[in-house]
């Protein structure tokens, strides 16, 4: 392989002999160390093979001496397609245009790489950029990133360290973001702990404060748990916190009506794609008519951004628009999928119900009432019923 590359860079000729004693050339090429390959006979007198362009004119010059004709039938590499394009100037002026174009773009920024995002999202970060002047089309130069990052992090308060590197056309943005401090909880402020709903208490554990009930007590929403004044014979009445933790077994009841007739969509197919190109931040259509599509129409939209090889990035993206017609159609809803739906709708609604606990066990029933299925969830759970309520 990197012979024949060698070979297309310098050239290669497939010539043709004609000769009464063929065996000389092959011989002359042997005494002066040509090399030659794909050597073909197509008569005992006429063979044709393939050499260097440099060896092909030294061996024209040495076959003058003996009896035979040469003549070249095919011709390949660098050399010879520099050759047809030396007298094309539109084609030379237009490669050094684009070349120019391309060295003058790499001073500006056409692309962002993010790194170490997680909870604060890439479009918050490209929006700040931007609030600041940094976004598509920036003078690379011209970014102070010291200023920058100053900035970012009071716009930011959730990141705790970001970095803007600018290399060639992309800028690097580099980011760590904050751990949140726990809860700085003031004990000189009292209160006392309540049942945040009715349950069956199964274990307490207070923290600061004394405990009013015992586990195997019936508690309803509201009553004191844990409280924060302790009263003693000694020093009278103590103000405390109340803080701790009260486990107990809860019920729930959770009722959903699902219908039993949906509209569904039907696509009647003959999708449309229309295209647009993103130069920088201008749009440009590649089709005629409106951009806004029908209600009834399906809208899937696909950047594909251009970049040159080794991933330099340019300021041009492909936007292509694919839109899929559809009815709506009324169908009627099975009674095991309306299930499956209340289940998933109902189990989410448990679980953001509970503050911190589990689901000791569960019970779905229905009820058709007209093109309605009503489902109720019975749920018991064991979960942290306390609640601090602050004291005035």
């Amino acid at each position: 392989m990197m012979r024949r590359i060698v070979n297309l860079l310098k050239g290669e000729v497939t010539g043709r002999v004609e000769s009464g004693f063929p065996e000389r050339v092959l011989n002359l090429c042997a005494e002066y160390g040509i090399v030659f390959w794909d050597l073909q006979w197509i008569s005992p007198v006429e063979f044709t093979f393939t050499m260097a362009r440099r060896d092909w004119k030294r061996l024209r010059r040495l076959s003058r001496r003996i009896d035979c004709g040469m003549t070249a039938v095919g011709w390949k590499g660098v050399p010879f397609f520099m050759g047809r394009m030396r007298r094309r100037y539109a084609l030379w002026v237009t490669l050094g245009v684009c070349a120019a174009a391309l060295i003058w773009g790499s001073f500006f920024i056409w692309d962002f790489e993010i790194e170490g995002s997680e909870a604060v999202s890439e479009e918050e970060i490209l929006r700040a950029l931007e609030k600041y002047g940094v976004g598509f089309g920036t003078y690379g130069y011209a970014v102070d990133s010291f200023e920058l990052r100053n900035y970012l992090l009071l716009e930011i308060p959730e990141l705790s360290y970001i970095a803007v590197n600018v290399k060639g056309c992309r800028a690097y943005v580099q980011v760590r973001e904050r751990i949140p401090p726990p809860e700085i909880v003031s004990k000189r402020r009292p209160g006392n702990t309540v049942a945040a709903r009715d349950a069956l208490i199964t274990a307490i554990e207070p923290w600061d404060g004394e405990k009013q009930v015992l586990p195997g007590t019936l508690v309803s929403e509201g009553q004191l748990l844990i409280s924060g004044v302790v009263e003693n014979d000694f020093a009278g009445a103590r103000y405390l916190r109340g803080m701790g933790k009260v486990y107990g077994r809860t019920w729930y009841t959770l009722r959903c009506q699902v219908p039993l007739t949906v509209e569904r969509k039907a696509h009647t197919g003959g999708e449309q794609v229309r295209r647009a190109l993103l130069v920088g931040k201008n749009r440009i259509n590649l089709y005629f008519g409106s951009s806004i599509s029908g209600d009834t129409c399906d809208k899937i939209i696909t950047w594909d951004k251009w970049r040159l090889p080794g991933g330099i990035a340019l300021p041009v993206t492909m936007v292509t628009e694919t839109l899929r017609p559809y009815t709506l159609t009324r169908e009627v809803r099975s009674e095991e999928e309306a299930l499956r739906l209340a289940d998933l709708v109902l189990t989410k609604q448990l679980a953001a119900s509970m503050e911190e606990g589990k689901v000791l066990s569960r019970s779905l029933s229905t009820e058709a009432r007209g093109d309605t299925l009503l489902v109720t969830l019975s749920a018991e759970c064991e979960e942290q019923v306390g609640r601090l309520v602050e004291l005035p």
